[in-house]
């Protein structure tokens, strides 16, 4: 349910290197906890983001939640299918649920974020 190749922040972001660039999203944890999902506002190419500072904004039936940044750099793609399906984040969160990708000024960036285990015992999941 989570996967181990990628790093999770604590504001229940993840993070998978693809080479030289950083694919984000949100983690199962934080879609189930949004419910239905129903607006991603996400940064254009070319936006600056910063580790840690928001980046965009979801909105579910429940509450309207920051998206937190979990490397500094450029923003190099947007995940535009989120406008018209904002629900995928829910059902496939690690996949078709992406939100941006980013070309860090620092890779490093990512040894701060947590490996899966330390994730798991942040939301109190057993390690599996």
């Amino acid at each position: 349910m989570y996967p181990k190749d990628l790093r999770y922040s604590s504001e229940h972001e993840w993070a998978r290197a693809e080479g030289g660039r950083v694919r984000v999203g949100i983690t199962r944890f934080a879609a189930d906890r949004l419910t239905d999902v129903v607006f991603v506002e996400l940064p254009a190419v070319g936006a600056k983001v910063t580790y840690m500072q928001p980046f965009g904004v979801v909105e579910s039936v429940k509450a309207v939640s920051d998206l937190y940044s979990p490397v500094s750099g450029t923003v190099v793609e947007v995940n535009a299918a989120l406008a018209d399906t904002p629900e995928v984040v829910n059902s496939d969160p690690y996949g078709k649920g992406w939100m941006i990708v980013v070309q860090p000024d620092d890779l490093r960036e990512l040894e701060q974020l947590m490996p899966v285990e330390k994730y798991l015992g942040l939301i109190g999941e057993p390690a599996t």
